[in-house]
């Protein structure tokens, strides 16, 4: 099945099987009910004359359905097909996903993207049969729901938190799309301790009132409570490998990854893809802290999804921290195809012995091009001791105040924000070890993205970005294409003269006009290559 156009046979095959593959691929509207599902959903699969398809959630609900309480779309796993588009569509439904539309309306939202409104409107017509404005209240409402369902976060803050600017604005967007209001949803998920099939545990606080508010949202977890939510990610996946990446480059200050055998992050020496989990796709135990606006969140792999638990200081900031965990943990990937792909090539032995090998995305494109410069021809473990120093002297605090960490909090040397560029260029970065060619080139790279040059967070065409990249002096195509892998989400990206790539494709005998062979997928054969060293 094509990622632009739905086959109707092949989707409702698909559905017939309750087809894990095409979970967030398409949904399913079924007439009858005027409720649209999942492709996994449980019930009786609807006769093939009242179904129709669409490829995007947004779409169903422009043409009148309503999601299911069955198999709850807002826990589906986003579109690899969107996920890993460079094209204006992809790069604006990313964008979508950080909050754009919502904080300055598709203006700000085409206006990031370099196109007019009516383009942009244009676009999203053809593509999905409706415009950005009603993807992006469908994010909004989705998100609501699931908060509604899983958490205990008053009314007023779910408002806030999935990005509405009132509670009545709320109250009345979700009563005309889906016929209930939020008191209503929450009432109906049966909220005792734990919500009806859901097995997470439902965050603190009481129900709230559901009229009224203001746009001030209450702090979540001010007393040590978390908000928890599930994200779901589309198996297999190899959490394990994808957090030994992240603990081995974990910043100081800024990060903290804890696994099987305690805490591994700032002074650990972690092999990648080796020891330390359950087999192939084993989670084992690991966990993911990083201190983020306003608070801090930890990302634990459990099987079927991740919890997120988040303690911030405003719901306001969720839905992007939501956004920037699932392209850190690259939850949305498509596992078969890639599997498919490099399968039939040198690559196959380590293809099957991780078959749900992830590219660890990024937080912040800026913050990754940085760590992309400071690791140049210095190990691992001396990049994450400079970046300490950098994030220390030229960061702030994620809440004020927490400078030495949050008293009782159970990870307090997580506090630190990574610099913005503006933050950076303002910094003295003398005495932190930096050569002094180095310390150009992060200026030079700061002053690029303050300025608008180089957007690193999805409004820039990939190739647009890599090309102004390199134009920095001091940027070459290995730190370019390490960036383009992890901050632009270029499935195709190959850090080209990576020392560690070269080593493991002679010890397995694959010579280097093989790399050709395993476009558009280049980036998680980098990630195979990496893993079997």
């Amino acid at each position: 099945m094509s990622v632009r156009e739905l086959d109707f046979d092949s989707c409702y095959r698909a559905v017939a099987a309750r087809d894990a593959r095409f979970d967030g691929r398409f949904y399913t509207a079924v007439t009858s009910t005027r409720i649209y599902c999942r492709p996994i959903c449980p019930a009786r699969t609807p006769a093939s004359r009242n179904v129709r398809f669409y490829r995007h959630a947004a779409s169903a609900e422009a043409a009148g359905f309503r999601p299911c309480r069955r198999c709850r779309p807002e826990l589906s796993p986003g579109d690899p097909g969107w996920d890993h588009r460079g094209d204006l569509i992809g790069r604006a439904l990313r964008l979508i996903d950080e909050g754009v539309a919502d904080d300055a309306g598709v203006a700000g939202l085409a206006g990031r993207l370099h196109v007019t409104e009516r383009h942009l409107r244009r676009l999203f017509t053809a593509e999905l049969g409706t415009g950005p404005l009603a993807v992006a209240r469908t994010k909004r409402l989705l998100l609501a729901k699931q908060l509604l369902t899983e958490t205990g976060l008053p009314i007023t803050d779910v408002a806030f938190a999935s990005g509405f600017g009132s509670v009545r604005q709320f109250n009345a967007t979700m009563k005309e799309t889906y016929g209930f209001t939020p008191g209503d949803l929450r009432a109906a998920a049966g909220r005792a301790g734990r919500p009806a099939g859901t097995g997470v545990p439902v965050g603190g606080g009481g129900t709230g009132a559901a009229g009224g508010g203001s746009r001030a949202a209450a702090p979540v977890g001010g007393s040590g409570d978390a908000l928890t939510l599930r994200l779901h990610v589309r198996e297999p996946y190899d959490a394990g490998a994808l957090m030994r990446f992240l603990a081995g480059r974990a910043i100081p200050g800024l990060e903290r990854v804890a696994g099987p055998g305690g805490a591994h992050g700032p002074g650990a020496s972690v092999a990648f893809g080796r020891e330390g989990d359950a087999g192939p796709g084993g989670a084992g135990g690991w966990s993911y802290t990083r201190a983020v606006p306003g608070g801090v969140i930890t990302l634990t792999p459990l099987p079927g999804h991740v919890r997120l638990d988040a303690r911030l200081g405003d719901t306001r900031h969720l839905a992007r921290v939501v956004a920037r965990c699932r392209r850190l943990l690259d939850l949305d990937a498509d596992p078969g195809a890639i599997a498919s792909a490099l399968g039939e090539t040198a690559l196959g032995p380590l293809v099957e012995a991780r078959p749900g090998l992830r590219v660890p995305g990024a937080w912040d494109g800026f913050e990754v091009a940085v760590r992309a410069v400071v690791g140049q021809q210095i190990s691992v473990a001396g990049a994450r001791t400079i970046l300490g120093r950098i994030a220390a002297r030229a960061g702030r605090p994620a809440v004020p105040g927490m400078e030495g960490g949050p008293p009782g909090a159970d990870a307090p040397e997580v506090h630190h924000l990574f610099p913005t560029a503006g933050e950076l260029l303002e910094a003295d970065l003398d005495g932190l070890g930096l050569t002094g060619r180095r310390i150009a080139t992060l200026r030079a790279l700061a002053e690029r993205v303050a300025g608008g040059e180089i957007d690193l967070d999805g409004a820039q065409e990939p190739g647009e970005a890599v090309s102004e990249l390199l134009r920095v002096p001091g940027i070459g195509p290995w730190t370019a294409g390490y960036v383009a892998l992890r901050a632009l989400r270029d499935p195709d990206a190959w850090p080209e003269g990576d020392l560690g790539l070269r080593r493991a494709m002679a010890c397995l005998g694959i010579p280097d006009d093989h790399v050709e062979r395993w476009r558009p997928w280049r980036a998680y054969a980098a990630l195979h290559l990496w893993s079997s060293e």
